[in-house]
């Protein structure tokens, strides 16, 4: 496989995964480390990618990746994790959900519960459980952001004042490994920010991929969750961080554990 056609199966890979590793796409192309370090130096040249040691992530940057390609991006992953979180939901209880993919993979599993309120943001959600007759969905107003049906703003945030939610399934951008949960859209970080305070417990889903991105806003620490859904061991850092600030880790592997304080 020549250079030409490896930089686009390397970018494809870096959006997948948040990260790739020179030793494992050295095996995956059968060619040396150091032709696979040339490929990820010139991706680097063209701001497509950002060296790190042993490897590359995808660039910081201001836009999030388009919501079309973050439909398709760890599909599988994200069933696992949206399934882990909707069985820790219970029945009659009030909750919100807010935008993102992985937000609407939980609501699909929520399509059985019973005796649900549910307020949302996320124009996808309420369409997703609309089909369940015993859900009471509730849409906030707000200005629609047309790339992924969110509503944000300041109507948003002020709607949602108007409750207290048993739980909070969010998503976010990215999540570092000093524990700060990052997003693109000040606006849509404002909601963020208001959910977390109007919620008894905050849930947060996130596939691998968002532990290896970075955003410019921040919403909050995982001081702020209880729980942290995802699909892959995380950093140590990170895993230390949830067990000091008393943060549930839940690994949505095909064998799902439990990390608790």
């Amino acid at each position: 496989m020549t250079q030409t056609f490896r930089h686009p199966d390397i970018l494809e890979i870096a959006q997948c995964e948040g990260k790739v590793i020179v030793e494992d796409l050295a095996e995956r192309f059968g060619v040396s480390v150091q032709t696979i370090r040339r490929d990820l130096s010139e991706l680097a040249d063209l701001g497509k990618l950002e060296r790190v040691h042993g490897g590359a992530i995808l660039p910081s940057g201001t836009t999030n990746i388009a919501y079309s390609q973050r439909r398709t991006l760890n599909a599988e992953a994200k069933s696992r994790i949206a399934k882990a979180c909707a069985a820790a939901i219970p029945e009659d209880c009030t909750l919100f959900m807010n935008i993102g993919t992985t937000t609407e993979a939980v609501a699909e599993n929520l399509l059985h519960h019973k005796n649900l309120m549910v307020v949302t943001n996320n124009i996808n959600v309420a369409n997703i459980l609309a089909a369940n007759q015993d859900c009471n969905v509730i849409v906030t107003g707000g200005t629609l952001r047309r790339a992924d049906g969110g509503l944000i703003g300041p109507l948003a945030s002020r709607t949602i004042q108007d409750f207290k939610f048993d739980f909070a399934v969010i998503g976010c951008s990215a999540l570092d490994t000093e524990g700060d949960l990052l997003d693109f859209d000040i606006q849509e970080v404002g909601v963020s920010q208001t959910i977390i305070k109007h919620a008894r417990r905050t849930f947060l889903v996130a596939d691998h991929s968002k532990f290896s991105r970075t955003a410019p806003a921040r919403i909050a620490s995982i001081q702020a969750l209880d729980t942290i859904f995802t699909d892959q061991p995380v950093d140590p850092a990170l895993e230390s961080l949830c067990l000091q600030n008393e943060t549930a880790l839940v690994i949505a592997s095909s064998k799902t554990t439990l990390f608790e304080k």
